[in-house]
């Protein structure tokens, strides 16, 4: 193997191991910035939820009430329950009754 071969087979296999490298820190980083969020239920506007909004729904941006009480968006960890949404309502960790269309 010549040595122009050789280096272009080193400079190869030295990028792929920066990708691969670089690629395992934004896993990293995206796990990390996922455990740092919780699920809130009853705090997302209509059509803004991230997922779950009841029976008869897919998923994201599916609820059709403001405040739906089973649907849920990301929030920092920490803060659903010290979210007031108006009316003495406020986020909560697992799905709510209130606000659920007919």
């Amino acid at each position: 193997m010549s040595n122009a071969v050789k280096s272009t087979v080193s400079a190869a296999v030295m990028a792929s191991a920066v990708a691969a490298a670089v690629a395992g820190v934004n896993l990293g980083t995206v796990s990390e910035a996922h455990a740092a969020k919780e699920k809130c239920f009853g705090v997302s506007l209509a059509g803004q939820n991230d997922c779950a909004a009841g029976p008869g729904t897919t998923c994201q941006g599916t609820s059709t009430v403001d405040y739906q009480g089973n649907a849920w968006k990301y929030v920092e960890a920490g803060t659903c329950e010290t979210m007031s949404v108006g009316d003495n309502k406020s986020g909560s960790l697992t799905a709510l009754t209130r606000d659920v269309p007919a």
